[in-house]
């Protein structure tokens, strides 16, 4: 038995990078999976390799409210029932120093990674309670928690938005046994780093890969992110053994928010030790 047995999900930003692996996974775990995305060509392999009985692929861009609700009646004709949203679509956004930022750059950043989870959130709601259950998981950051994990202010403040708006929502929500949750990565090995150096997405995906070695270094863990840490989160989150969370913010970061790393930390203190002449015995 899978963990998502009976259970029809959406699953937004789905043609590559943690979208596409949850997908896979969720139909892993028994679930059906409307898969969402812009790049029909990636889209339709993923339904195919899956197949049509499992997944089914639904060209839609996030931050449209017409093609957001498009996809949702397409969940609706094909299987009748919606029981988890995963809000996983998302982008780069703007970099450099405040004074820098461009006006269109914000507006398309926060409409990607800020408009694109309150769209799917406001269309998925009423789905779920009418029925009465269902889990909405929209995918965070540690950059929202905590500055200077991005690349881009602009990006943290969205993810912070998408955090704040995940507990807000789930206050609503929850009343009515609908579950909301945010999953915030934290050093995942994806394409989006390159992305957001202005690599373009067809080109970005290939640089996850080396992306990995440098990783490695930035948490406890001594390992990069991967996309399955995230895929299973959500399978988590989407599945009935997490019936009691709900506005929670599930970190996965390999410990890289808790705090200082303990090597370097304790290789400065001892270099403060050495240079006030005192004793490391």
């Amino acid at each position: 038995m899978g963990r998502l047995d009976g259970k029809v999900a959406v699953i937004t930003g789905a043609t590559s990078g943690i979208g596409r692996r949850t997908v896979e996974l969720f139909v892993q775990q028994g679930a059906r999976v409307v898969a969402t995305g812009r790049r029909e060509d990636l889209g339709r392999t993923l339904e195919t390799a899956l197949g049509k009985d499992k997944c089914l692929f639904v060209k839609a861009d996030a931050t449209r409210e017409a093609d957001v609700v498009a996809m949702f009646q397409a969940c609706l004709s094909k299987w009748g029932r919606l029981d988890c949203l995963f809000n996983n679509a998302g982008g780069p956004a703007p970099v450099g120093g405040i004074e820098t930022i461009p006006v269109e750059g914000f507006d398309a950043a926060m409409a990607t990674l800020v408009r694109s989870v309150m769209l799917g959130m406001k269309h998925a709601a009423p789905i779920m309670m009418k029925q009465g259950s269902g889990s909405i998981v929209n995918n965070g950051s540690i950059a929202g928690r905590r500055a200077g994990y991005s690349t881009s202010m602009i990006y943290s403040a969205a993810k912070a938005a998408v955090n704040h708006l995940t507990v807000c929502t789930a206050m609503q929500l929850g009343e009515k046994g609908v579950r909301c949750n945010s999953i915030s990565p934290g050093g995942i090995a994806t394409g989006i780093f390159a992305k957001a150096l202005g690599l373009a997405p067809d080109k970005a995906d290939a640089f996850a890969e080396s992306m990995k070695a440098i990783m490695a270094k930035m948490q406890p863990i001594p390992r990069a992110g991967s996309v399955d840490d995230i895929g299973h989160a959500a399978v988590f989150l989407a599945s009935d053994e997490s019936t009691f969370i709900n506005g929670h913010d599930l970190v996965v970061d390999g410990g890289v928010v808790g705090g200082r790393l303990w090597t370097p930390h304790q290789e400065g203190v001892k270099a403060m030790r050495q240079a006030f002449g005192v004793d490391e015995g």
